[in-house]
């Protein structure tokens, strides 16, 4: 939690910046060596990737990982 009590999200633009690379998600997965399925979940905010695929995504995407995920405060207090 951050100092404020309030729980932090990470957002990302991962499908943003594949469709402006004019990637598909089959062709990121393969890049990242992750399914589709993967990659669209990533995308989705359902699924936040690991330190190693979150590196990786920033390669294939060529851009850093700080420019595709991001921590935001949330709404609701975590208890």
């Amino acid at each position: 939690m951050s100092p404020a009590g309030k729980a932090q999200s990470v957002h990302n633009r991962v499908g943003e910046v594949r469709m402006m690379c004019g990637l598909t998600q089959e062709r990121l997965a393969q890049a990242v060596e992750v399914t589709r399925q993967s990659i669209i979940a990533i995308e989705k905010g359902r699924f936040t990737p690991s330190i190693y695929t979150a590196l990786k995504l920033a390669q294939a995407l060529q851009t850093r990982v700080d420019d595709l995920f991001w921590l935001s405060e949330s709404e609701k207090e975590q208890k």
